[in-house]
């Protein structure tokens, strides 16, 4: 039977439901929740340099798979410089932990920000899974879903602060998960009649969008803390992440 990636999309999806229900309940984005962010954003660097961008040498060259991954990478970066900030968690600019105040107005464009991340990771998933190793899919699966705890969270106490409606902010999160949903249906149902140019374009995008919210990630919590506990844990999920693709490829084959 062939792998869909729609079930997993809608795990990952239901993890960042269930972790924005737990930001609802939070008066304030809890520090502990902080601390998983530079973790994970070295997870996502490990899966994108360690897998992702092996796969795309191998049927682009090395050259050529840099080139895509810098192109996710660049368009990435473009929409958050010129259009919005992508990730709740990692990329917004202001302290939530400490803002008191209500984000008024604030909630339109962080629904269409963040439900175009959601939209990219359903499109990772779904990309990662039509590769023929099926350990780049399941350490995508697993670094999506991880990232997607602290996304999660600041994504419920945003919008919580943004609406007067608590059922509202629950409403509009569930909202803005189903677009990881959407995405890997649209990858999955399109993907195998757009040819190979289209799938090392699809991930390419993947691989440069978590580069890009790997480096916010650190960044981020290097403005706030320091070197020290931005780049330990970084550099322990970036590790894990090598890891974890090495024992999955072993594993698989």
């Amino acid at each position: 039977m062939p792998y869909s990636p729609l079930a997993p999309a809608l795990v990952a999806a239901m993890i960042a439901v269930g972790a924005a229900i737990l930001g609802l309940r939070l008066s304030n984005a809890p520090r502990a929740a902080r601390r998983l962010i530079p973790f994970s954003g070295g997870l996502l660097a490990g899966i994108a340099l360690f897998g992702v961008l092996p796969e795309l040498a191998e049927r682009n060259g090395w050259s050529g798979g840099l080139a895509l991954l810098a192109m996710g990478l660049l368009l990435l970066w473009a929409v958050g410089r010129w259009v919005y900030a992508v990730c709740p968690a990692c990329s917004h600019t202001h302290d939530h932990t400490l803002c008191p105040a209500s984000l008024h107005g604030f909630a339109l464009p962080l629904v269409v920000a963040a439900s175009l991340h959601s939209f990219l990771d359903g499109l990772s998933i779904a990309a990662s899974a039509q590769q023929h190793s099926g350990s780049l899919a399941a350490a995508v699966v697993f670094g999506v879903g991880l990232h997607k705890i602290p996304e999660g969270i600041a994504l419920g106490v945003m919008l919580r602060a943004a609406l007067n409606s608590r059922r509202a902010a629950l409403g509009w999160c569930v909202a803005v998960q189903a677009a990881t949903v959407l995405g890997a249906a649209l990858e999955s149902a399109a993907g195998p009649h757009l040819g190979a140019l289209w799938l090392s374009c699809a991930l390419g995008l993947a691989g440069g969008s978590f580069v890009y919210l790997a480096y916010h990630a650190v960044h981020a919590e290097w403005r706030l803390r320091g070197a020290l506990p931005a780049f330990a844990p970084a550099l322990t999920g970036a590790a894990g992440a090598a890891i974890l693709q090495h024992g999955l490829h072993a594993w698989l084959h």
